[in-house]
């Protein structure tokens, strides 16, 4: 059996902020999914870092929500005659995050590390519209998660704070 390809990252980054994840840290974040999906052959994505008007830009517009998110997830359709290993992009906003790691008592890193997951999971086709569906993804996002050192990223010290940038305690990809 041949070694799946390497996983490969676009790392972007849209504002100006000393504390995103490396390039190393995404990596291996997405490593640790896609490593998990034996027939999965897409090993390559966009994940890009932005402010909160380019997120609430992006949501608005994408989502019909308008207001910045902590995740947005854009799945790669390629057309059935051309077969490139793409999976999608990612839009992370770090304002959002570093509000809601700070709100959640996590470290930014964790938090970081939760949207990665969240998202990817998104563009392999996993969602959370139904509540089957999202017991069925926050179980998987837990186990990934654990597998790189990351406390259940669903169990807070107290609720979470809810305001007009989150829907919901989920990532809103």
């Amino acid at each position: 059996m041949s070694e799946p390809p390497p996983v490969i990252v676009d790392r972007q980054v849209g504002l100006e902020a000393e504390d995103l994840p490396t390039q190393a840290d995404l990596e291996a974040w997405v490593d640790a999914i896609l490593s998990r999906q034996a027939d999965e052959h897409r090993q390559e994505l966009t994940i890009r870092f932005v402010d909160a008007e380019e997120s609430q830009v992006l949501n608005r517009d994408y989502r019909g929500r308008d207001r910045p998110t902590n995740v947005l997830s854009f799945p790669f359709e390629s057309p059935p005659e051309v077969d490139l290993p793409l999976l999608g992009d990612l839009v992370i906003c770090h304002p959002v995050v570093v509000r809601e790691a700070c709100e959640q008592d996590k470290s930014r890193h964790a938090h970081y590390a939760h949207m990665v997951v969240h998202g990817t999971l998104h563009l392999l086709g996993h969602d959370h519209l139904e509540d089957t569906e999202a017991e069925a993804m926050e179980s998987l996002e837990r186990e990934i998660l654990a597998s790189l050192g990351i406390a259940d990223p669903y169990l807070t010290p107290s609720p979470p704070h809810r305001d007009s940038d989150t829907e919901d305690e989920r990532a809103d990809a």
